[in-house]
């Protein structure tokens, strides 16, 4: 097994500054959703994945499990390439069927957070041993440069994390995807898709509050890595479906006036009443958007592929000119 790591906790931890000083002085707040996993905040993120509220980790695994063979077969890849590879579960689908093709010879698992990628590289490397693992500790929006050469690659974005990016984020990272892949080269995608709003919703707002718990983390990581004072008690969790944009928002509304100290950036920052953080967008597609975005991008969508209930997407789309 190799890593490469080119993210560091120092790096880290000047993005989190980075990002922290510019959310929390704009109008309105936001902070960027990623740092809502540290450890506990994986944790949570795994609980969320099992509520039965949140239906797209489910459906998602649906779509690779009906169709894992079909992609493996169409596309006869020698490297797999996860962005926020995370634990790698379900891309184990991807893995078998690709096995039995008898056509992959490299992993390439990218995440940030390098004990996650560690952890999850080993056990792919004791699982798979005719694989070569190659991980690299890095933000996919910053490194995709970092992926090593050579024919026939896939890269994988599941989960439906593109949704969290907005669209000229979107635009600018699928542009970067493609410049990353050569002609007749592979990207699969998962997207989330627009459905009744009650069903989104719900899906960020779980009647057990695991997903509250999970927005204010971000504010316990401020707390612990920036000396923050922020008072847990003094927000709640608040999402919304914002139809115009196609996307829920995950917000943070103060409970009260209040000014917050963060120590490590010199900074008060004041809140009112009533007033709200955005931790999070997660935009939701339909065939027709995922396919146009795609194409501005410079890849053919080939298979589009959905669970039973029509609920979650995945894309099968090759590079061109």
């Amino acid at each position: 097994m190799k890593l490469d790591v080119y993210l560091t906790p120092d790096d880290l931890s000047e993005q989190l500054r980075v990002d922290a000083r510019e959310g929390l002085t704009a109008k309105p707040k936001w902070l960027p959703p990623k740092w809502f996993y540290d450890a506990y905040g994986s944790d949570l993120f795994e609980r969320i994945t099992k509520l039965p509220e949140y239906y797209p980790t489910r459906a998602e695994r649906a779509v690779l499990a009906a169709h894992a063979a079909d992609i493996a077969h169409e596309t006869g890849v020698k490297t797999l390439v996860e962005l926020g590879s995370g634990s790698s579960d379900k891309t184990r689908l991807l893995l078998d069927a690709m096995h039995e093709e008898g056509t992959l010879a490299r992993f390439v698992p990218l995440d940030v957070s390098e004990t996650a990628l560690r952890s999850a590289a080993k056990a792919i490397d004791s699982d798979y041993p005719e694989l070569e693992v190659h991980g690299i500790v890095g933000d996919f929006s910053h490194d995709l440069d970092r992926i090593p050469g050579g024919g026939g690659r896939m890269i994988v974005f599941l989960g439906g994390t593109i949704g969290n990016l907005a669209p000229a984020e979107r635009a600018a990272f699928l542009a970067e995807v493609r410049d990353v892949l050569g002609e007749g080269e592979w990207l699969l995608l998962g997207t989330d898709l627009v459905k009744d709003p009650q069903t989104l919703v719900a899906a960020y707002d779980d009647a057990d509050g695991v997903t509250a718990e999970f927005n204010l983390n971000v504010l316990r990581v401020l707390n612990r890595s920036l000396g923050a004072d922020f008072d847990l008690t003094a927000f709640e969790h608040v999402a919304v479906w914002d139809p115009r944009h196609s996307w829920i928002e995950m917000r943070l509304r103060a409970l009260r006036d209040m000014t917050v100290e963060v120590p490590a950036l010199e900074l008060e920052v004041g809140f009112r009443a009533g007033e709200e953080i955005r931790t999070e967008i997660s935009a939701k597609f339909d065939r027709h958007r995922v396919e146009a975005e795609l194409a501005k991008a410079g890849f053919a969508a080939e298979h589009w592929w959905t669970d039973p209930q029509g609920r979650f997407a995945v894309t099968l789309a090759r590079a061109v000119e």
